[in-house]
């Protein structure tokens, strides 16, 4: 699969491990910023992620600051992107089985290298649902993206 990945300088410490534990899952990554840790705006780096997902270029992208929410609420903006914080293993696939979520958003000052692998590995290898209850909620979702 094909995974975006972005940071603003709080999760920057923490991006270069995730994106080690994705290629060792077997997947590609596209790493659009920051790099260093020197102060960014989160809503940047998360314009930089939503676009490489709506252009087609990855099938799911990853956000790192420093609770995951501001990323979350940023991404949440573009239409099309169903963005989630993602803390716990459960929420990290329960979230694409039943929301075809597309971008799991992590805080780095939350959750330790340990907990972002598990997080990563839950996300990436979930797929969404064929159950129609789920698909006809995340369908719903999609009309509300047309009354923005």
């Amino acid at each position: 699969m094909r995974i975006v990945i972005g940071s603003d300088h709080a999760g920057f410490p923490l991006k270069s491990t995730i994106i080690d534990h994705i290629k060792s899952l077997g997947h590609e990554v596209t790493d659009v910023g920051s790099y260093d840790p020197n102060p960014v705006d989160f809503p940047d780096v998360a314009k930089n992620v939503t676009s490489s997902i709506m252009a087609g270029a990855a099938e799911r992208g990853l956000l790192v600051c420093g609770t995951g929410v501001g990323a979350s609420i940023a991404a949440n903006k573009v239409k099309g992107i169903r963005a989630a914080v993602c803390h716990d293993v459960h929420s990290a696939h329960q979230s694409v089985e039943h929301d075809d979520v597309n971008v799991m958003c992590i805080g780095a000052q939350i959750v330790g290298a340990w907990l972002a692998k598990d997080l990563v590995a839950a996300y990436l290898a979930a797929e969404f649902s064929t159950d129609e209850d789920f698909r006809r909620r995340v369908r719903k979702l999609a009309e509300m993206d047309g009354d923005r």
